[in-house]
Parts: structure tokens; sequence; C-alpha cells
């Protein structure tokens, strides 16, 4: 799985989300507390890391605003990961791509997600994301795997999993979760070695690391990392040091094959 760097340079971190404590979060959500880019982007540069993957937070729904001023900032230097409505025009699509836009969100997790309607809104915008060249990045538990892989089965559409899949601590070596991911992995899928702490596990994340061993093994190249900073699972003055969340990828790939994977462009995001 080692790659070549490429002409954007080296630094990737493929999960971050960026806040206004000045925006109404969606109603039911948590209010977020202030995490600007320019926040992230200094954390992230201290530890090589020079590129973003600005995933849009469902607190704010498919008010993506924040994320594509954000782009604007510098543009070509980060990627964004969007929420959309169903009916969004082609002509918001394609400025989205102009400025880094790679891929859509379904989030069957958080209490505002997909869920009820995740059928419909997959045929719905599953088309115009293929015809872009993007991705659907998925946040699902790993029971929902087989949800995700039945949908994208034929579609032609690349599928991105979070936050390993969903496979947590309590996932045992045999469970019926891993033969959809299998499915998935097959059919050219890629997987996000990020939120550790969401699955059942503190740092060093020693739970999880013969599960990320195996993902390793199935996706090949298609693996990349993030940091998922604020992480929001945190009360704010308990946040983890961002290092914390690399540890594990170092442990699980080892050195030379973890930092080639943070310091090359995935191809998602080109």
């Amino acid at each position: 799985m080692i790659a070549q760097v490429d002409r954007l340079g080296a630094g990737w971190d493929c999960h971050v989300h960026i806040f206004d404590a000045g925006r109404a979060p969606k109603e039911g959500h948590y209010r977020p507390a202030h995490h600007p880019l320019a926040e992230i982007e200094e954390v992230a540069a201290e530890h090589g890391v020079h590129h973003l993957v600005l995933v849009q937070p469902s607190v704010y729904g498919t008010d993506n605003s924040l994320i594509m001023a954000a782009l604007a900032q510098e543009l070509g230097r980060h990627r964004a990961v969007v929420v959309l409505d169903n009916d969004i025009s082609d002509r918001e699509l394609d400025a989205m791509h102009t400025a880094g836009v790679r891929g859509a969100r379904f989030n069957l997790v958080s209490p505002v997600g997909e869920h009820t309607t995740v059928e419909q809104r997959f045929d719905a915008l599953a088309p115009r994301l293929k015809a872009r060249g993007w991705h659907l990045q998925w946040y699902v538990q790993a029971h929902q795997l087989t949800q995700v892989a039945s949908l994208h089965a034929g579609s032609g559409l690349t599928c991105v999993l979070d936050h390993l899949g969903g496979m947590g601590a309590g996932i045992e070596k045999g469970d019926a979760a891993w033969g959809p991911l299998t499915d998935l992995a097959h059919a050219d899928a890629w997987i996000k070695l990020s939120g550790w702490y969401r699955l059942g596990a503190r740092a060093p994340y020693a739970p999880l690391l013969d599960t990320a061993h195996r993902l390793v093994d199935l996706f090949g190249p298609r693996v990349v990392w993030g940091s998922d900073w604020p992480h929001t699972a945190f009360k704010p003055d308990d946040l983890p040091p961002y290092v914390s969340t690399w540890q594990p990828v170092l442990e699980a790939l080892g050195v030379d094959a973890a930092s080639s994977l943070r310091n090359c462009t995935p191809a998602i995001y080109r």
C-alpha cells in the first residue's frame, strides 16, 4: 500500500470538522464549541499535516456554507465531504466540485441522520455523485453494513466507510458484519482509520489494533487516516491530543507504511 508523495505535498488528515459557535445547530442536536479552520490548520501543521478533508457535521444538516467558506480561503489546498438535499441543483454541485468537494455523507448513527430515508436519498443522489466522480461516505454501525453493501452493489458509486466501518472493540473475528464489509472491500470501497474512541476503546486503543490490521489487509491501498478533530465525543476541556489518533495507525501499519499513507493524496480526493 506504499504510494508516492505527489504534487500536493505531504500530510493529509482525511476526517476533520469545523464549527462556528455563532451558527445555530440543527434542531434536536448539540451546540458545538467554536473550532474554526485556522485552529485545525495550526494544530495539524505541528504534526506535518497540511491538507484536510472537511466533513460536514450532522449539527448543520445540509447547510454547507461554513465548509464552502473554508474551502474558499485557499482554493485547492483542502477537500470536503458535504451533506446534500435530494433536489440540489446541478449548478450547486458543480460549484462545490470546483471548490474542492469530492463526496457526500450519509449518517445512520446520529439522531438527525438519514435512517428511514436512506434508500430514497441513495436513489436520488447516487447517479449524480457518480457522474462527478464523487464518493458516498457512510457513518454506520457494524450491523448496518449489509444495507450499505446492498445499496452500492451494481451502482458504480464509490463507497467510503468512516470510523473503521463501525467495527468496534466488541466485534468478534467471526461476526456476520465481516461478510458485507468484505464484499465492499472487494468492490473497491475505501475505509477510514478514524474515530477510534467512538468504537468502545480508549487510547492507546489496543482492543482495535487486530481489527485495524485486518481492515488494512482487506482494503489494501484504499485506506486513509482521519483524526476526527475536534473530537466531539469529549467535553471541550478534555480533548485528547491530536497525535493520539495517529498512534494506532503507526501500531497497525508500521512507521514506513503509515507515513506513506498520510503523505500522499488519496485518489478519492484528487
